[in-house]
């Protein structure tokens, strides 16, 4: 149990790693993506409004403010590392000119393609291969600015690479900090746990002992001065201890390990079988209706006895919560898994928190008047499930109860 809530621990912390971790990349490439487009967007837009022509630095200008000034040197710069074309259509969008003189690694019929796509996508802006273009409409027709962006995407890359290995390693190192300092966090549960499993098996010592010698005493009394309606009570009620205390000390052994199972090879459909005959009488007994669709020689590998056990305890449960004269229905299937269901009419499933049935000493019988049941018998029906690495539930459907056993 122990060793199962420290992986879940560790399983939650590494989602929630992984989810964190990734909404961060993303954001970094959808920011760096919008960045680069920016950047050529603004060289665009500002050789489109040169008229296809990228603006030259004006020596004349050196009276400008040196802010000015320095902001043409920088625009010069820029001009002789950008390469991009310029393509001026008509009015029919038929090309008209083409200016290529700050790239060299482009064909006219290359630019056609280009042009081409680019009425086709029928959008001011947008991405052909590593060009990222712009398209403006003039008096004189259409005016369309490729710029070469493959030097932005580069350092993107590389930006987007770095932060990648970052947050990879970041989260390795998290992860084992996680593993490690997990078996502290959940050390208080584990020491509690403990101390609860040790109670339980205290009690069953010391109860058993005094137990054994009241109903061994009540013998001798009953032989001496025959049976009562008191000693009856005493008996009854004294069974019952014994039977709590014995229902106790299997739940803490399931919980405590998967290492006592007697697994084998067996077949399921007989063990079931079996089962429902066994309850056959006592359906008949209360006037209830036990019919069974078991299909025919799966096997399983498990625990024999633990699987008829949970086949019981379904069984009983239904028995004790049946509608009177109510149906009782059992089936198993098996396509990927075997998949064992059982259900009964109870006209108040309605009003029963489903999602408490199996806790511990849960009775939907608020008074807890005694019905031959303490609230543990589901409880023991999901260990007995958990500990074939199955899942266990319940669900209501019209007028009925159900529970559903996946074996795996």
């Amino acid at each position: 149990m122990i060793g199962s809530l420290r992986k879940k621990f560790i399983s939650i912390s590494i989602v929630s790693i992984l989810v964190v971790f990734s909404g961060i990349f993303f954001f970094l490439l959808i920011f760096t993506r919008m960045q680069t487009n920016r950047s050529l967007d603004l060289l665009t837009d500002t050789i489109s409004s040169n008229d296809g022509i990228f603006p030259r630095f004006d020596p004349s200008k050196h009276h400008l403010p040196i802010q000015l000034l320095y902001s043409d040197i920088m625009a010069e710069e820029t001009r002789f590392s950008t390469r991009f074309f310029s393509v001026w259509l008509d009015d029919q969008q038929e090309i008209v000119d083409i200016n290529m003189d700050a790239v060299s690694t482009i064909t006219e019929q290359d630019v056609e393609g280009y042009i081409e796509k680019v009425l086709k996508k029928d959008t001011e802006r947008g991405w052909i291969s590593d060009y990222r273009y712009k398209v403006t409409d003039t008096e004189n027709g259409t005016t369309v600015v490729f710029v070469n962006g493959i030097i932005y995407k580069n350092m993107a890359n590389r930006l987007l690479f770095t932060a990648l290995f970052v947050l990879f390693g970041s989260a390795a190192l998290i992860v084992i900090l996680t593993i490690v300092v997990s078996k502290w966090a959940v050390r208080p549960v584990a020491e509690s746990y403990e101390k609860q499993r040790q109670f339980i098996t205290d009690a069953n010592h010391e109860l058993k002992t005094p137990l054994t010698l009241i109903l061994s005493n009540l013998d001798i009394v009953e032989s001496e001065l025959g049976k009562s309606e008191w000693l009856d009570d005493i008996r009854s009620e004294g069974e019952r201890m014994g039977l709590l205390i014995n229902q106790l000390v299997t739940l803490s052994r399931m919980d405590e390990s998967t290492d006592s199972l007697i697994q084998g090879d067996f077949d399921l459909s007989n063990a079931v079988a079996d089962t429902v005959s066994e309850f056959q009488g006592l359906a008949e007994e209360h006037h209830y209706t036990l019919t069974s669709s078991i299909s025919p020689s799966i096997q399983y590998h498990g625990d024999e006895s633990l699987i008829r056990r949970l086949t019981a305890i379904l069984l009983d449960n239904a028995i004790k919560y049946c509608d009177p004269d109510g149906k009782i229905q059992l089936s198993l299937t098996c396509r990927r898994y075997p998949v064992l269901t059982v259900e009964n009419t109870y006209k108040d499933v309605d009003h029963l928190e489903l999602n408490r049935l199996f806790d511990r000493f849960y009775r939907a019988d608020k008074a807890r008047t005694f019905s031959g049941s303490f609230g543990i018998g589901l409880s023991i029906a999901q260990s007995i499930v958990n500990s074939h690495k199955g899942n266990i539930s319940v669900y209501k459907k019209n007028d009925m109860i159900g529970f559903r056993a996946e074996l795996k």
